[in-house]
């Protein structure tokens, strides 16, 4: 068995794989590159298998129909034989001295039960447009090198989240979980970063800038423009999130479940930013049946995400409160520099 596996979901992306693929293939022959061609028309496939001529035993490609991001990873979680999973986007990549540190502590992981369920480390964002980057780590949150379960997780601050690129789980963990992402739809990655989290019962926070998250393409899902054109998709996600759990009655654990709620209202307040920035009547429509569905659904749920503070002044009505939150929008991307 493969300590770590790797699925690099790949569409149209001979501009930038090679880069990806040569930070991956330096883990060694422990580790498994998939590389997940979805559909491309380019020179995708061709480069990965010139990887695979190099390095036979380390990268694997699949090549499947077009079924976007989240049919590329759930390939991966597929054919994955390594006893840990990892995606990584085919325009980003590893720092090395990172990712030696990270085979180490899988590698010393015991071949039984008691492995670590999960691995959290920390990721670069590389900001193209004035080349600067924003490390997001977690010393605030969790113990740092050691393992630890849930109970001794502490706040986050506003701008924090655990996302996918932080987070390399046990292979077993997501696949116990029934994780299976929807098909042509953007922003998947956030239901990799959540579903799984009851069936976690062991973490160790790695100190280490694994993860380089580069920021600047056009095309890329998180530009305002695209999220706002995109919106349905982000819309049938937070539903997708919200609809696996009752977060008070399935989820023991008072800090998990604290956390969970707290993406879930994330979720919901992205979604709401981006109706409201459209500015159509159509899409502001939307945002009354969204609260609707979350009431409809889990009334405690609709509580907590509706007094929160940004979901509470997003609510403020008329052209004042959109005006409100087009200028808080514009501070907040300067702020936390998403987008």
């Amino acid at each position: 068995m493969k300590v770590l596996s790797i699925a690099v979901p790949s569409y149209n992306s001979q501009d930038y794989l090679a880069t990806c693929l040569d930070s991956l293939v330096t883990g060694g022959t422990d580790v498994e590159v998939i590389v997940v061609d979805d559909g491309s028309s380019d020179r995708t496939a061709e480069i990965a298998r010139g990887y695979i001529e190099r390095y036979p035993e380390i990268v694997r490609l699949e090549q499947k129909p077009n079924g976007g991001h989240g049919s590329a990873v759930n390939k991966g979680l597929e054919v994955a034989t390594g006893r840990y999973f990892k995606v990584v986007d085919s325009d980003d990549w590893f720092d090395q001295d990172a990712y030696a540190e990270v085979m180490e502590l899988l590698r010393s992981q015991p071949d039984d039960d008691t492995a670590l369920d999960l691995v959290i480390v920390n990721y670069v964002y590389e900001y193209k447009y004035n080349d600067t980057t924003n490390v997001i780590s977690y010393r605030n949150v969790f113990p740092v090198n050691r393992r630890f379960t849930w109970d001794e997780m502490r706040f986050f601050r506003v701008s924090q989240f655990l996302l996918m690129h932080s987070m390399i789980y046990r292979t077993d963990r997501l696949r116990l979980c029934g994780l299976q992402l929807p098909e042509h739809t953007f922003y998947v990655d956030n239901i990799v970063a959540y579903q799984p989290l009851p069936l976690v019962r062991s973490v160790h926070y790695l100190d280490v800038d694994l993860y380089r998250y580069f920021i600047g393409r056009p095309d890329q899902s998180v530009n305002m423009d695209n999220m706002i054109k995109r919106i349905d998709q982000q819309l049938r996600v937070t539903r997708i999130m919200l609809y696996m759990y009752h977060l008070r009655r399935d989820i023991a654990n008072r800090h998990l479940r604290r956390y969970m709620y707290r993406y879930l209202s994330m979720m919901v307040s992205i979604a709401v930013i981006h109706l409201i920035l459209s500015n159509t009547e159509e899409n502001l429509k939307k945002i009354d049946q969204l609260w609707k569905d979350i009431k409809d659904y889990d009334l405690r749920t609709y509580t907590v995400l509706r007094t929160s503070l940004l979901n509470a002044a997003l609510a403020m009505p008329g052209r004042g409160g959109r005006y409100i939150t087009r200028k808080t929008y514009m501070v907040a991307r300067k702020i936390y520099k998403f987008n």
